[in-house]
């Protein structure tokens, strides 16, 4: 492997890492009094934004690349992501019990800098806390795990955006016309 394809592999072509930043900032800020939403929370809340964004618009919001991993779809870039907000006072990590389990809570600190989103993309994830901010870690992994994007991906592989245009009717959030896949 050489180390140009070991670097893209860190920073894939298309990733926006400071879009990424102000959306991970942006769902922490607006769920830091959530009692629910935990590490596990946060990374589904990462994956149904960008996938279900992806369905409906045919566009990533930053590029991120999802994991397939035991407990769901995890971004590759988060832990990175999550130490630069916090090194920058933008984000505070800390533990706290959760029904019996240590769970990895975030809280914003300041209002993030949305400079680099659209009313759109803001919109967008406004309803995606909304629809699944609610849940918990297992609720929002159940739901991950019906998945089709999830489910066609091995363990630890990156998950395809492609796939969303493959889901069944309990996670699409496209009106299609027909079976024939097509958009209405």
């Amino acid at each position: 492997m050489t180390a140009k394809k070991s670097k893209s592999r860190l920073k894939p072509e298309g990733f926006q890492n400071e879009k990424f930043k102000q959306v991970v900032h942006y769902i922490v800020h607006k769920t830091s009094e959530f009692p629910n939403v935990g590490k596990t929370v946060l990374y589904k809340l990462l994956y149904f934004n960008d996938f279900d964004f992806y369905e409906l618009h045919e566009k990533k919001i930053t590029g991120e690349i999802y994991a397939n991993i035991e407990h769901g779809p995890a971004p590759r870039h988060f832990n990175e992501v999550s130490e630069e907000l916090i090194e920058e006072g933008k984000i505070k990590q800390f533990e706290t019990p959760y029904y019996g389990h240590t769970q990895v809570r975030f809280r914003s600190m300041n209002q993030p800098d949305l400079s680099l989103l659209n009313a759109t993309e803001l919109a967008h994830i406004d309803q995606i806390i909304c629809k699944y901010g609610s849940m918990n870690a297992k609720q929002i992994e159940a739901l991950s795990h019906v998945d089709t994007p999830w489910k066609a991906t091995t363990n630890n592989e990156n998950i395809d955006y492609e796939l969303v245009f493959y889901r069944d009717p309990i996670t699409s959030v496209r009106i299609y016309s027909d079976d024939s896949g097509r958009p209405a």
